[in-house]
């Protein structure tokens, strides 16, 4: 036997089975080699020790481990010679080194080198739960968690790309060779093992990472917008009386239903201090006045924030604690409070206010009390969102921040609950890992941290569609976390439920056809009157190949644009805020429908598009109430109404270089597109948005 441990090289996909005993290691290479139609290497090491047991009833002793390592390396070249594409090793010197350093307490030199060098483009760890199975040269079953603990941590310490392999063979073989065929794809992608195990371990498919590589690739294909939405043209109009005839149709109905307040919160406020945070990293108090930083930058809204500071519902709480800190406060000059204020509130060991949720902020100013955003939207849900004196209420949040969610809701759901006798029942969930986006540099080089790690960002608010796809509700009002106001919870509700009002009238009659459609009782007389409905109301038109159809067809076509989730939009006249609006869109199918749509969708080099832009009446509010039930009250699949091509790329910074990520489909844009739509006017009073601290200076978050 040639004493040589160098593994061959080669461009063949090598496959290690790694694992302590009896965990399938050897049923597994053997299956992947028939799939695939290549080599496998058997264990040298079971061929050498049963003949030493069958000779003289010799078992393993730490002299043997070279001579296996050596015989193990041998039969690893061998069998690469004759491999096709992929070689799937039963075991590998690392696995020799583990038992040597396990049983023996020591490694060989040599072989603990060799074992580290040696590389295969992915480690399969077996899991130990399938059963024991004995034989004459195995030791025993007791400590496998041991045991497998130690296999694990030494993938982990010598930074070997590895997947554990858990189930019965044939689940492991099915998980197994889908990984198998993806990390091929990969590798042909110029992504590292190491890359695709990471992006394994997200639960991010393969096939989701090619797409973004497309999309940074080729771009994303505007918005073809055809005309605004506006009054009497995709924009409902309600008079007062009509509001409140739908706040009674939604009275009367809702006790039939089970109801959900859906509120996006997942983000730190960061931006909502952005302009605060540049200050403190530019401004410098021992060479210039504030009031000269504010001319240099032209920081308008540096100036109102020391302007209105002492409007502001935390002032008194900040102020107080400068005093303590500072107890030659008072004496201070005017430029020293102002800049110590504004230090404490974004300082991490004190306020830390950038880096919190806006949920748990202080932002309206009580005479009792100090309210956050998660008090505000536990007081209107029991007056919009309920009904039999339940009231359900789901949070999408982060990790990180959850606790927090926790003692906010603690400390005030008893004082809503009690007064209104109404039960609050409180959910959360995360954006899903799965969604995020690798991030690229402007040359398209993966861009990764400084151990060598994939950075990637989360994908939008559109992520948030699985969530709301994991709801189980009737009725589902939506609102941004920071569209909150303080006092006239009386408008607020009468608005809310009128567009719950409207959702259900909608909805009543479209189910009422699906099901006539069901039974077989729609007749060709009746089409007319569907058609009409359809265009009336849910702003459907049909194409002119329609009249073509048979009847059967046509039945067909009416049920396919039925069938699908509703929303019903709340939309404020278009003030100047940044965002989206409702407009006419011609998708790639030449079908016009009513869309939310982002001005990053619009093509802005374009004077046609910019035209329809700028001649858009109203704005997008986050104002949403959604049915995501189907006539025969089972769930949609909300994934299957999504505008996939509707994403967006966007530009960040990474250690001072500019970066590409790919954002999903928004929750209200793309993820929505092809729900039926129906957008209706609502006064301005419903959008109390806090981008900016500032906001909070605004009537709308002031005491009345």
């Amino acid at each position: 036997m040639e004493k040589d441990l160098r593994q061959q090289k080669t461009n063949i996909i090598k496959i290690a089975l790694f694992g302590p005993e009896s965990t399938g290691k050897t049923t597994l290479a053997k299956q992947l080699a028939e799939y695939y139609e290549t080599e496998w290497v058997p264990e040298f090491a079971r061929d050498y020790l049963q003949e030493k047991w069958e000779e003289n009833k010799h078992i393993c002793v730490a002299d043997d481990m070279m001579p296996i390592a050596y015989g193990q390396t041998a039969l690893e070249n061998e069998k690469l010679a004759r491999a096709n594409k992929y070689l799937f090793c039963d075991t590998n010197l690392m696995v020799t080194k583990v038992f040597s350093e396990m049983y023996y307490g020591f490694c060989d030199p040599l072989l603990n080198e060799a074992a580290l060098k040696h590389e295969y483009d992915l480690f399969f760890l077996t899991d130990i739960d399938v059963p024991w199975e004995k034989d004459d040269i195995r030791d025993t079953p007791e400590g496998r968690e041991t045991v497998f603990s130690v296999f694990k941590e030494t993938l982990i310490d010598t930074k070997k790309p590895f997947i554990i392999l858990s189930g019965d063979k044939e689940a492991r073989l099915a998980k197994a060779t889908s990984i198998i065929d993806n990390l091929t794809i990969a590798k042909e992608h110029d992504f590292s093992s190491a890359d695709f195990v990471q992006v394994y371990n997200r639960g991010i498919s393969f096939d989701a990472i090619l797409k973004q590589l497309e999309f940074f690739n080729n771009g994303i294909v505007k918005s073809n917008l055809v005309n605004p939405a506006t009054i009497g043209n995709g924009i409902l109009s309600l008079s007062e009386s009509d509001f409140e005839e739908k706040v009674s149709f939604f009275d009367d109905e809702k006790e039939k239903l089970k109801i959900k307040k859906f509120v996006p919160a997942s983000g730190a406020a960061t931006r909502m201090f952005k302009f605060l945070t540049a200050f403190l990293n530019d401004f410098d108090l021992q060479k210039e006045t504030i009031n000269a930083y504010i001319n240099r930058k032209k920081d308008k809204e540096l100036a109102l924030f020391i302007v209105g500071m002492e409007k502001l519902p935390f002032f008194n709480e900040v102020d107080q604690k400068l005093r303590e800190i500072y107890p030659d406060f008072e004496t201070l000059e005017r430029d020293y409070k102002n800049y110590y204020f504004i230090k404490l509130l974004l300082a991490p060991e004190y306020f830390d206010f950038a880096n919190k949720p806006k949920a748990v902020l202080p932002f309206h100013w009580y005479e009792t009390h100090i309210a956050n955003p998660i008090e505000e939207h536990l007081n209107e849900c029991v007056h919009y969102a309920t009904s039999n004196m339940v009231s359900n209420l789901h949070f999408t949040v982060s990790e990180i921040h959850q606790n927090l969610f926790y003692k906010g809701v603690d400390e005030v759901i008893q004082k809503i609950e009690e007064p209104s006798g109404v039960k609050i029942n409180i959910g959360y969930s995360y954006q899903n890992k799965s969604t995020d986006s690798i991030t690229i540099y402007e040359d398209n080089q993966l861009v990764k941290d400084k151990n060598g790690h994939l950075i990637f960002r989360p994908g939008g608010h559109g992520a948030l569609i699985e969530n709301l796809n994991n709801l189980d509700a009737d009725v589902i009002f939506i609102k941004n976390i920071d569209n909150v106001i303080q006092n006239h919870i009386d408008k607020i509700t009468l608005y809310k439920k009128s567009l719950a009002g409207v959702l259900i009238e909608i909805q009543q009659k479209v189910f009422s056809y699906l099901k006539a459609i069901d039974q077989n009782e729609i007749l060709e007389s009746h089409l007319e009157g569907i058609v009409l409905f359809l265009k009336e109301k849910l702003n459907i038109e049909m194409n002119n190949d329609f009249n073509k159809f048979t009847f059967e067809n046509k039945l067909s076509k009416v049920k396919e644009l039925l069938d699908r989730p509703i929303r019903v939009c709340g939309m404020v006249k278009n003030e100047g805020e940044p965002g989206g609006g409702p407009f006419w869109v011609l998708n790639d199918k030449g079908e016009v429908s009513l869309q939310i749509v982002e001005t990053s969708q619009v093509d802005l080099t374009n004077k046609k598009q910019q035209i329809i832009l700028a001649e858009a009446t109203h704005f997008n509010p986050v104002d949403l109430v959604c049915g995501i039930k189907n006539y025969k009250n089972e769930k949609f699949d909300l994934l299957q109404f999504v505008d996939q091509k509707a994403g967006f790329i966007v530009e960040k910074s990474f250690e001072g270089k500019t970066v590409r990520s790919y954002e999903l489909p928004g929750l209200w844009n793309g993820s929505m597109a092809n729900w039926l739509t129906i957008f209706v006017a609502v006064p301005l009073i419903t959008f109390n948005p806090v981008k900016t601290v500032n906001d909070l200076l605004k009537a709308a978050h002031q005491p009345q």
